[in-house]
């Protein structure tokens, strides 16, 4: 059973989960952390509870989601799994840094790249991709179907849904991509997203104004 950590970082006010089991298999989504004080305190939280990073995921690659993506990597030996749509948008995101006075050292190692239907296995737990496009052009989501929650990255927002006047934004898409792919899921679960407080896909069905 997979037990979930939120940390909330940078000026942008990021949320970057950590997923891990009972042996204390570790799962890394949306390295936000930007200052040293912030990769202090996620660093610190995997060595005080022991913990073993076994991979680092991206919901999608925009600036505030991958700020920590180089020193993640480079702590734990890991490689960055990503929608293969997401790469531009990566390599892209220091000039993005650059825009928001927000210069950042980036990733540049390999890739896995993550499709529809994956399963990422944790220890014994598992996860699916969920392909989620219009915020971003290959953004994704991760599905626990025994638990009831989804990782949601910036698609879906409590009472709000995520903005598309970036650089391969789509409004229209995002709006299909929600009633497509994340309405479906039961009105019980669970939907932690990339800024702000979880909600649930009810909630969302029944109040979200953008999704009408």
């Amino acid at each position: 059973m997979l037990k979930i950590a939120s940390f909330v970082f940078s000026p942008i006010q990021e949320n970057t989960y950590l997923l891990y089991d009972e042996f204390n298999n570790c799962a890394i989504i949306d390295p936000g952390c930007y200052f040293d004080e912030e990769k202090e305190q996620l660093v610190g939280f995997i060595t005080k509870n022991f913990l073993q990073p076994k991979m680092l995921l991206n919901t999608h690659c925009h600036l505030d989601h991958i700020f920590g993506n180089k020193y993640i990597a480079e702590t734990y030996g890991l490689v960055a799994q990503i929608h293969e749509k997401e790469k531009a948008v990566l390599e892209f995101a220091p000039t993005s840094g650059l825009m928001y006075n927000l210069p950042f050292d980036n990733y540049a190692g390999e890739f896995i790249y993550l499709k529809e239907g994956d399963t990422i296995t944790i220890g014994e737990d598992e996860l699916k991709v969920i392909e989620a496009p219009g915020h971003s052009p290959g953004h994704i989501c991760f599905y626990c179907a025994t638990q009831n929650f989804l990782i949601g990255g910036d698609v879906l927002f409590n009472h709000s849904v995520g903005r598309t006047d970036l650089p391969g934004g789509n409004h229209e898409q995002l709006i299909k991509s929600i009633k497509e792919k994340l309405f479906v899921l039961p009105d019980e679960t669970v939907v932690l997203s990339g800024h702000g407080p979880a909600t649930t896909i009810g909630e969302e069905k029944q109040f979200n104004p953008y999704v009408q």
